[in-house]
C-alpha cells in the first residue's frame, strides 16, 4: 500500500463538489437534476453534503453534467512508469 496524503473521503468529497459545481453551472436545481438524471433528489442532496452515493447513480449523475468518457479513461490501461533513472536513460 502507497503512503497517501489523500484520502478516500477527500476523493468522495472533491467527486461530491465537482457535480455540485457543474449542476450550478448549468443552473440545474437539484429537482432538475433528478429528472435529468433518474437519481432521487433527496440522493443527489446526501451525496452533495457527505459523498456517499452508489456508483451506478454516481454515474447516472456525471453523464447528466459532463461527458461520460471522462470517468471511463480512469479505467483505461496506462503506459507502465519506469522503475530507475536508469531505465528512462536507457530508454526502456
Amino acid at each position: 500500500m502507497r503512503l497517501a496524503l489523500l484520502t478516500t473521503s477527500d476523493v468522495q468529497h472533491d467527486l461530491a463538489n465537482a457535480i455540485r459545481r457543474r449542476r450550478r453551472e448549468l443552473k440545474l436545481s437539484r429537482d432538475a437534476l433528478a429528472e435529468r438524471s433518474g437519481v432521487p433528489a433527496p440522493t443527489i442532496k446526501r451525496f452533495e453534503t457527505t459523498g456517499q452515493i452508489s456508483l451506478r447513480q454516481f454515474l447516472l449523475l456525471w453523464q447528466s453534467v459532463d461527458r461520460l468518457e471522462r470517468v471511463a479513461e480512469l479505467a483505461a490501461p496506462q503506459p507502465a512508469r519506469p522503475d530507475s533513472i536508469e531505465e528512462v536513460l536507457r530508454g526502456d
